[in-house]
């Protein structure tokens, strides 16, 4: 807890004040009561500032769930305490009473509620999540002109590295292995990409939404306020612009990367690097007529589990100091020396977080459909910028003239769907994930969606175009 806020030892004066507001009220000293009434309310008004410092505290070093379930713990009893005083500073108590019995009644149907278990623990994982503060989630929000430059370019690096992933995948498929190690190599694929784009301080589009909780979660503090909504749509404005300029980039890269490619493996080698029955089958799978959105759409909440993933494993190397254990341990001073083992100790404190995501990430949308087809489930991955990488080499192996026909216009609005879907979806998630990490109330939620659907009425531009100058 912040040591200013317990300079003056608000929790040991609990009892002695308690103490003291007993004897007046048995003593009928009415001005005393109140008085010692109203001490005893700053000082658990000071016991509740206490407890949310510590929140501050896990932000540098790791949340637990049981510190976080401590802390509520002990807000709800201060407010418990003032309920009782109320009870007793009243002159006609009997309201007092009734509000007190009601509370109390709420708080026993909860305990044996099944439902509210699940709810509580899952608002405190999502507390756990959103409250660590990822570093790389913030690098996926622009929120001016040169910070949104500098998103196009990461994009468009991105978007190369998933040009050849996708002549990496059509290899992969050549080698007709069976569904699991086809998933794994698939994934290894993915995750291997993933990670060279992360490690080239590069972007993919699609990872921007659910990275970004937190900073999201940073601005539901206090919503109560107009101001407050108003700070809030505006960093969903800044997140969304940012998922915009990604996807611009990605895609201006992947489609010339890829008819480049094409291009010069035709006059290398004589034939396009995709079959024409792969082909067809490519502009078969990426069709709106398919189930290609419901398929977009599970990519998403794959997506929006990574940052989980990611939030949880940073959070994990940070409660246990893993860093600290790497900078002092015995061999690895040793073996790096001191300076090295300090910097190795300060690379992974600031990368474990995108790594997790990255790979696991990767591996997600390469097993989970061979494991779901084990199960007879059809389910299959459709990420945009990998799709759009496909079209490409399609239409490089069918020639020109597939541009012309409906069932590239198909692919096309079926591309669109995908884009549209695996950000909505992973940010829907995130979007959810804050408010129920901060304990937003339904009439709160209600304000900021009016807010938000008011800005996009009011001023659509501002969430695909850079701010003005």
């Amino acid at each position: 807890m912040s040591p200013q806020l317990l300079a003056g030892a608000p929790f040991r004066q609990l009892a002695r004040s308690a103490e003291t507001l007993q004897r007046c009220a048995e003593e009928g000293d009415r001005v005393a009561l109140l008085r010692e009434a109203q001490y005893l309310r700053a000082l658990l008004d000071t016991c509740r500032r206490c407890a949310a410092s510590v929140h501050e505290h896990l932000e540098e070093h790791g949340v637990s769930v049981d510190i976080v379930f401590e802390v509520d713990q002990l807000r709800e009893r201060t407010h418990r305490i003032e309920e009782l005083l109320n009870c007793v500073l009243s002159l006609q108590p009997a309201r007092e009473l009734a509000r007190l019995l009601a509370g109390l009644v709420r708080s026993s149907d909860e305990r044996r509620s099944v439902r509210a278990l699940f709810a509580q623990h899952y608002s405190l994982l999502a507390r756990k999540v959103a409250e660590r503060s990822a570093e790389t989630g913030a690098h996926y929000i622009t929120r001016d002109r040169r910070a949104y430059r500098e998103m196009l370019r990461a994009a468009l690096g991105g978007g190369t590295v998933i040009a050849f992933t996708t002549f990496a995948k059509f290899f992969l498929a050549s080698l007709g292995l069976s569904a699991f190690w086809g998933g794994l190599a698939a994934g290894l694929n993915y995750a291997a990409s993933f990670v060279l784009v992360h490690l080239m301080h590069w972007t993919v589009a699609t990872k921007q939404p659910a990275m970004t909780a937190h900073a999201m979660a940073e601005q539901l503090g206090d919503v109560a306020s107009d101001e407050g909504v108003e700070r809030f749509v505006d960093e969903v404005t800044h997140l969304i612009r940012s998922q915009a300029a990604g996807i611009f980039g990605n895609l201006a890269a992947v489609i010339p990367v890829v008819l480049a490619v094409d291009a010069a493996w035709q006059l290398a080698f004589g034939h396009p690097t995709l079959p024409s029955r792969d082909a067809q089958y490519v502009l078969h799978a990426n069709s709106l007529l398919g189930p290609t959105a419901l398929y977009a759409a599970f990519t998403g909440v794959l997506l929006f589990a990574s940052s989980l993933i990611a939030g949880w494993a940073e959070n994990w190397f940070v409660w246990h100091r893993l860093d600290s254990a790497i900078a002092w341990n015995p061999r690895a001073v040793a073996r790096l020396g001191a300076a090295r083992a300090q910097r190795w100790a300060a690379y992974w404190r600031a990368n474990v977080s995108g790594y997790a995501s990255n790979i696991s990430l990767g591996l997600m949308l390469g097993l989970v459909p061979a494991v779901a087809q084990f199960f007879g489930l059809p389910l299959e991955v459709r990420h945009v910028t990998l799709a759009t990488g496909q079209l490409a080499a399609a239409v490089g192996s069918l020639g020109w003239q597939t541009v012309l026909t409906p069932a590239f216009g198909w692919c096309v609005a079926g591309i669109a769907t995908v884009g549209v879907l695996n950000l909505s979806v992973s940010f829907v998630l995130a979007f959810r994930l804050a408010l129920r990490s901060r304990g937003i109330r339904l009439a709160d939620r209600s304000r900021i969606y009016r807010a938000i659907r008011r800005r996009l009425w009011q001023r659509p531009a501002s969430f695909v175009l850079p701010p003005p100058r």
